[in-house]
C-alpha cells in the first residue's frame, strides 16, 4: 500500500493512493461519515504503531466506501491537496547512516569501514514537489544525496538482525541535502545536514509487504534530468537488517522513526570540479517500487 500525508483546508490528513487514479482516499472522512470501525487512528504515526493491522483497517474502510453511492466524496484529487512528507513529523531526529556505499565513501575521500550514524533535525523534513531554499546565505556547497529510508513500525531496543524486518512498517525516499562547507567547518554533521527543508521525504511510504527485499532496489538521482547517481541497494555495506540492529543497540526505536540508509556514488561533491546545487535546479530521486521524489531549488 502506498500511503501519503497531505493538507486540505488547513487540516492534515493521510490515506492510500487510489489505484489507477491521481487521487488519495480520505480515510479519516470515510470513518467519520460511515463509522466503519470501532476506532481509527487520528494521525499516520498513530496508525503506523499498529503495524499491518493499520493496513487492514484502511482496506476495510476503502471496501465499504467503494460500495457507497457517494464514493467520489471520499476521494481527494492530487490537484486539490498540498502534499506533505508521508511522516510529517518524526518522534525524534531523523537518523542516518553515513558512508554506507563503498563507492560513495571513496568519492568523499574515505573508506566504508566503521558504522557511522548522524542525525537531522525534524524541522529539516520537507515534501515531494515542495520548492526548497538553496540557503545561499548559509552555504555555497549545497549537495544532494538520494537514499532509501526505513520507516519504523514497532518500538524496539537491542533488536537482533534476524528479527529486524518485524520492526519495519515500510520505506520511503529521502534526499539527504547537505551543506558540505558547514559539515566540514563544524567537524560533525548535524548543522550541515539540518538546514530547514534539507530532508525531503516521499512521495509515499510504501508498506513492507510491497517491497519484500529492500536490498534489490535501484536508486537513481537526476539533476535537471542528468543522471548523477545510479546505484543499487545491494551495494550497501551495512544491510537494512544490520542498520536496525546496530542503531537499536544504543537507541530505542519508535513507530514513525525514519532511518536514512546511505547514498551511492555520484553526489555533487564527488565531481571535479564539484557540481553543487544552484538556483533553479530540479532534483529527482527515484527508487523502484516507491516512486520519484521531486524538488526544485530557489
Amino acid at each position: 500500500m502506498k500511503l501519503l500525508s497531505y493538507r486540505l483546508n488547513d487540516q492534515i490528513y493521510f490515506g492510500p493512493k487510489v489505484k489507477k487514479e491521481e487521487a488519495v482516499w480520505d480515510v479519516l472522512t470515510i470513518q467519520k461519515t460511515l463509522q466503519v470501525l470501532p476506532s481509527f487512528p487520528a494521525t499516520i504515526v498513530e496508525g503506523i504503531s499498529l503495524g499491518m493491522d493499520f493496513v487492514e483497517q484502511i482496506r476495510k474502510l476503502i471496501e465499504v466506501a467503494s460500495k457507497d453511492e457517494n464514493v467520489e466524496n471520499f476521494k481527494r484529487a492530487f490537484t486539490e491537496i498540498e502534499w506533505l512528507s508521508p511522516i510529517p513529523r518524526t518522534p525524534k531526529n531523523i537518523m542516518a547512516v553515513g558512508k554506507n556505499y563503498a563507492d560513495h565513501a571513496k568519492e568523499m575521500g574515505g573508506v566504508a569501514n566503521d558504522f557511522v550514524v548522524f542525525t537531522k533535525s525534524p524541522t529539516s523534513i520537507a515534501a515531494d514537489e515542495q520548492t526548497l531554499s538553496i540557503h545561499a546565505d548559509k552555504t555555497s556547497s549545497y549537495d544532494y544525496e538520494g537514499e532509501l529510508a526505513i520507516v519504523i513500525g514497532k518500538k524496539g531496543k537491542n533488536i537482533p538482525s534476524k528479527l529486524a524486518y518485524d520492526y519495519i512498517f515500510g520505506y520511503t525516499i529521502a534526499n539527504d541535502l547537505t551543506a558540505r562547507d558547514l559539515q566540514k567547518k563544524h567537524q560533525q554533521f548535524f548543522l550541515g545536514k539540518s538546514l530547514d527543508g534539507s530532508c525531503p521525504l516521499g512521495p509515499y511510504v510504501v508498506t513492507k509487504d510491497e517491497l519484500p527485499n529492500p536490498q534489490e532496489l535501484s536508486v537513481v538521482t537526476k539533476v535537471n534530468d542528468e543522471i548523477r547517481q545510479n546505484g543499487k541497494t545491494s551495494n550497501m555495506v551495512y544491510s537494512v537488517e544490520q542498520i536496525i540492529s546496530e542503531i537499536s543497540s544504543a537507541v530505542t526505536l519508535e513507530p514513525g522513526d525514519v532511518i536514512l540508509t546511505g547514498t551511492p556514488a555520484g553526489v555533487g561533491n564527488g565531481f571535479n570540479p564539484p557540481k553543487y546545487l544552484k538556483t533553479g535546479d530540479i532534483v529527482k530521486v527515484s527508487i523502484e517500487g516507491i516512486g520519484t521524489l521531486v524538488n526544485k531549488f530557489e
